[in-house]
């Protein structure tokens, strides 16, 4: 019998290329793919180990699809992604109900561990993160036929005191920039029309195989692939945020108007205890330079609160900060005291009940501003990508170029006769906290 392999994943979207690709070579085998996790012999859970949370709802996964072995007709239930890469001693001993494990850098011989664990075998593989994937490995792409992310560098070299991913991912390594084309010209053959580049420091792109960052000459070619219409940068490290990038954006028509970097935080003293690049005016800079080269950029950012020795005064600054740019886009998390980080070690650790509520407090001042900001388009045409039809409104949804797939805000567009997947000018009549509508311009 062809076994039936269901793939969950969770985490972030270079965790998703990884599933992604486990699934393309699944089915390059001979297995079948399946949707329903009630159909699966074969059930790999592609697990986050970012902070707590994430590591409570890989755990809480991993045993809900081991209950199949009792309700349904599971036989193997392999655990793959950053929490075996991490703690692959701990989950076997803890989880007898793992079959077998594979890490971060070694999920290219997912079907040998599949074979070894329906043998009864128990296969542990996790070795150093090394591994870099290369365009000639298959790939079942499971986000819409119009959009894919493209992972151009794994890694990461920064040593943020609060950051596990070095610890998961291993160090920074970028792919060749001719990998990376061919496989946007493989996936724009596809249909695909929207190509967001992704990885834990895109802004450092290249500069470990060429001379330099290459990340503004490899922007301008994968625009240059037939069929692709937009570019979007994900993940750029402030530190190396150069001006040929800034004016790179500016001046290609197919990159996105759309700059997503993670600052963390406004205070001096908490960004040096963080072991961030720069200080609050080198931020300030960076941002003011970048809105007035890049007219009409969607700037996002996101920002720790309760780190280590963050005081009232520190947070009250804070608030100010964000008062004061008015970022477009914002995405706040709780500090999580990692282990083997140097930030679990640090003094002044925050209570949950305070970082919860200085959360809940930056979102809700982000909601005021984020209504602000929306507002200033009103009266703007602007490109909107089509992604539904919501038939009871009789409306469309979409999003436009300042908004990434999943996270940040939609577009509801009156009109007809739209196809999915299509870009339409749409002219903006009404804004909201977080979305807009419009109206189809003939």
């Amino acid at each position: 019998m062809t076994e039936r392999v269901k793939v969950v994943t969770l985490g972030c979207e270079k965790n998703l290329v990884d599933s992604e690709i486990m699934s393309g070579l699944v089915f390059g085998r001979g297995y079948e793919l399946v949707s329903d996790k009630e159909d699966a012999t074969v059930i790999i859970v592609n697990t986050c180990g970012f902070i707590d949370a994430a590591k409570e709802e890989s755990v809480n996964t991993i045993l809900d699809m081991a209950d199949l072995k009792q309700t349904g007709q599971l036989k193997a239930l392999i655990v793959s992604g950053c929490l075996t890469q991490r703690y692959k001693e701990e989950l076997m001993k803890e989880m007898p109900e793992i079959d077998g494990i594979v890490g971060t850098g070694d999920f290219d011989k997912i079907n040998d561990i599949i074979d070894e664990a329906l043998a009864g075998k128990k296969p542990v593989l996790v070795g150093n993160p090394i591994f870099n994937y290369e365009q000639s490995l298959p790939r079942q792409v499971t986000t819409p036929r119009y959009t894919a992310y493209v992972k151009i560098a794994e890694g990461c070299d920064n040593a943020c005191t609060f950051c596990s991913i070095p610890i998961m991912r291993g160090k920074f390594r970028s792919r060749s920039m001719e990998s990376i084309i061919a496989e946007v010209e493989q996936l724009a053959s596809q249909g695909v029309r929207e190509i967001s580049l992704i990885a834990q420091d895109s802004t450092n792109y290249g500069t470990d195989l060429y001379d330099g960052f290459m990340l503004p000459a490899l922007l301008n070619k994968v625009s240059e692939v037939p069929g692709i219409e937009w570019v979007r940068l994900h993940y750029a490290y402030p530190g190396f945020f150069t001006d040929e990038l800034i004016d790179t954006i500016a001046a290609n028509p197919k990159i996105c108007k759309y700059v997503d970097m993670p600052l963390q935080h406004s205070e001096d003293r908490i960004l040096k205890r963080m072991r961030r690049p720069g200080r609050q005016q080198d931020a300030r800079a960076l941002i003011a330079k970048i809105r007035e080269r890049i007219p009409g950029v969607s700037l996002r950012t996101s920002l720790i609160v309760g780190f280590p020795g963050e005081t009232e005064e520190d947070f009250e600054n804070l608030k100010q900060f964000i008062r004061e740019i008015e970022f477009d886009r914002l995405g706040v998390f709780a500090y999580s005291q990692e282990q083997d980080t140097p930030a679990a070690r640090l003094p002044d650790q925050v209570s949950d009940e305070v970082k919860e509520f200085r959360a809940n407090t930056l979102m809700e001042i982000q909601r005021e501003i984020s209504n602000l900001r929306n507002g200033s388009r009103i009266g703007q045409t602007i490109d909107v990508l089509i992604e539904k039809y919501d038939g009871r409104n009789d409306v469309y949804v979409g999003r436009s170029q300042f908004d990434a797939p999943e996270i940040d805000g939609e577009v509801f567009v009156t009109g007809s006769q739209l196809a999915i997947g299509e870009v339409a000018k749409v002219r903006i009549t009404h804004s909201f906290e977080f979305d807009l509508s419009g109206e189809v311009v003939a």
